[in-house]
């Protein structure tokens, strides 16, 4: 149940890249106006994640769950209709509201019945779950241009529907944890919450970079909206194989080989990202960099999550602060990255995300091996 809610609101999340290019065609966008349609998702999951933490503490995962995906069927709907890129942009917002609540409450949920040896692992599952829904959203987001958003986004309506009342029908745990905000403090000083934090930001931060500027740049070079869809949906479907085995991986050997590996990668992935002038070379570019960009998730959800619980923070306001750092790092890549893109060129975002890169490297390799662990 829980794969199929995040998958469906990574679906409707995801549909936007291929439709960047139509809506800039179709509302006469500029970049950064772009950058703004698509961070407006993560600036809802921002401003929601402590909030649905606490929702989930007040009133339980399973109503917490039913109101993200209420929030997510009228956005869906919304998006469907929306005569101008005003309403789009609020559309996408509440569905980062509601995504905010979905994703707190139901991982969450999950990692309540999960062992705790088996963490990052079972956390990589529900990613995957996400990403087979970033393969379907450039999918869904193809067809929405190729046809009429209204029939596609009110299908997606009408999955959440379904979706809300199977959520109805599990027996879910009842309403415990922290319920004042000022519990939130003890995590916020630990050293490793921070540091998941860090590394669901950044890894953010990379993604929504690529997600804006890579649609924009096949389009430039002739690309179809077809074409651009297809690269995201290859990246993702890599992704979503490597996930799981990422956080297996970081289970049994611990956090630091997988991060260091996958953050070194993508410092050079992000500036050979600025070179391609052909489709085929930038589409091949962009497949690897969707699966090494993720690559810090599961093990920085894992550390949250088992750090978050030892200062006696609830999981739901811990995956509420791996929901407000990806959120933060959604926010800065998708649109900071286009407006600065858009004032000077592709090269300097992706330049200074590999700088930003290698300075984390330098710091965790700097780390004492016992100051933050996951899984041992």
């Amino acid at each position: 149940m829980v794969a199929a809610v995040v998958l469906v609101d990574t679906m409707f999340y995801a549909a936007i890249s291929p439709l960047l290019p139509y809506y800039v065609h179709h509302f006469h966008l500029a970049k950064s106006q772009a950058g703004v349609l698509a961070a407006s998702y993560a600036a809802g999951t921002l401003v929601g994640s402590i909030p649905a933490g606490w929702l989930a503490a007040r009133i339980g995962v399973r109503s917490t769950i039913v109101c993200g995906l209420g929030l997510m069927i009228l956005a869906s709907l919304a998006f469907a209709f929306a005569p101008s890129t005003g309403p789009l942009d609020i559309a996408r917002f509440v569905q980062g509201l509601g995504g905010a609540a979905s994703w707190a409450a139901g991982l969450a949920w999950l990692i309540e019945r999960a062992p705790e040896d088996r963490r990052a692992e079972m956390i990589g599952a529900s990613l995957a779950a996400a990403i087979v829904g970033a393969v379907l959203g450039p999918v869904l987001g193809t067809v929405a241009a190729e046809t009429t958003p209204g029939i596609a986004f009110s299908a997606v309506a009408g999955l959440g529907l379904g979706l809300l009342l199977w959520t109805l029908t599990e027996p879910a745990p009842a309403p415990g944890g922290i319920t004042n905000l000022r519990g939130l403090a003890p995590a916020l000083h630990d050293p490793g919450v921070l540091t998941g934090m860090w590394l669901t930001t950044l890894a953010a931060m990379l993604y929504s970079t690529l997600a804006v500027l890579a649609p924009l740049r096949l389009s430039r070079l002739g690309a179809s909206t077809a074409t651009v869809g297809l690269a995201f949906v290859a990246g993702a479907a890599l992704a979503a194989a490597s996930t799981p085995l990422v956080g297996r991986l970081s289970d049994r050997r611990g956090w630091r080989r997988p991060i260091l590996t996958g953050l070194c990668l993508s410092a050079g992935w992000a500036l050979l990202l600025t070179l391609p002038r052909t489709i085929l070379l930038l589409f091949g570019l962009v497949v690897v960099a969707d699966s090494l960009f993720g690559v810090p998730y599961s093990p920085a959800g894992a550390m949250i999550s088992e750090r978050a619980e030892r200062v006696g923070l609830g999981q739901a306001y811990g995956f509420g602060l791996f929901n407000l750092a990806w959120a933060g790092g959604q926010v800065i890549g998708g649109a900071g990255s286009a407006a600065l893109a858009q004032a000077t060129a592709d090269a300097v975002p992706y330049s200074l995300l590999a700088g930003v890169c290698l300075l984390t490297v330098a710091a965790i390799a700097r780390r004492p091996r016992g100051r933050v662990t996951v899984a041992g």
